[in-house]
């Protein structure tokens, strides 16, 4: 998919630059793969706030992903390319030869027409998946598994990938968009290709209206809020001596939180070694 760029008449069209949706469905989605999907405003069971600037936004119907390709060695039509309005990432609809109908994460330069398949050892081709044990090395996938059998969780977002480094007996290493290198059980299943739509990252929205149409609520920052709102907040003017922190007051710049010791053991390679070495 290519950019669009917007002749400058309003305000809002200077610097616009939104995907190009012309290849994609221009109807509704598939009716009994999609529901009902309530807006929380980044609040939860309580009514707090825990998530901030959400809120708003264009109503949505969820679609529901076919994340852990179960329906094995049954080849599968791609019917069309749809917009989700609820991920990065273009989806396809696809349908088996028994007729039954799937949404799955469209990959990169799939088209409406092309047969993809869910086996053990199936064609190295975009949308194909199977185990990581039987991809040859170099082999570019994503919507990896982290445990067999659970459904795709690793490289889902628009343009994202992972790259199949090698092999050491039960485990298969895998190099993350992020620099990371970890291993993942090679009975995962992962599927062939990168995510569509690589030029999301080169969007401009070119107003706030247009933030707000997807649910993005106006941010303030800490600094210009009282001490009772955020802990960077009050003072006399800019140089108020505070450290910079989140509104829960945990460190901003470079504090590391992580600490699961159970899954720390399958990281070969930190993503933050890249930038130490700078």
């Amino acid at each position: 998919m290519a950019l669009k760029h917007y002749k400058p008449t309003t305000a809002g069209t200077r610097g616009l630059t939104l995907v190009d949706h012309s290849d994609l469905h221009k109807g509704a989605p598939e009716k009994s793969l999609t529901v009902g999907l309530k807006s929380k405003g980044g609040r939860n069971n309580f009514g707090h706030v825990t998530v901030p600037h959400q809120g708003g936004g264009h109503k949505r119907k969820y679609r529901l992903i076919d994340f852990d390709r179960k329906k094995k060695d049954i080849p599968a039509t791609v019917v069309r390319l749809e917009y989700d309005p609820n991920r990065t990432a273009f989806i396809a609809l696809i349908e088996y030869k028994d007729g039954v109908r799937s949404y799955i994460l469209a990959p990169h330069d799939l088209k409406p027409g092309d047969i993809v398949i869910s086996g053990t050892r199936e064609d190295i081709k975009p949308g194909n998946a199977m185990p990581l044990k039987n991809m040859p090395i170099g082999t570019i996938v994503h919507n990896v598994e982290l445990k067999p059998g659970a459904g795709g969780q690793l490289a889902r977002s628009a343009g994202c990938y992972a790259q199949l480094m090698g092999k050491d007996g039960v485990y298969a290493q895998i190099k993350m968009n992020s620099g990371e290198l970890r291993k993942v059980h090679s009975e995962c299943l992962a599927t062939v290709g990168s995510v569509s739509n690589p030029e999301q990252r080169n969007v401009n929205l070119g107003k706030a209206g247009r933030a707000r149409w997807l649910g993005i609520r106006p941010s303030t920052r800490g600094m210009a809020m009282n001490p009772n709102d955020h802990p960077m907040g009050g003072g006399n003017g800019h140089s108020k001596g505070h450290e910079p922190v989140s509104r829960t007051g945990i460190p901003a710049k470079g504090y590391r939180t992580r600490s699961n010791k159970r899954t720390a053991k399958m990281i070969i390679r930190s993503r933050h070694l890249a930038k130490k070495k700078k």
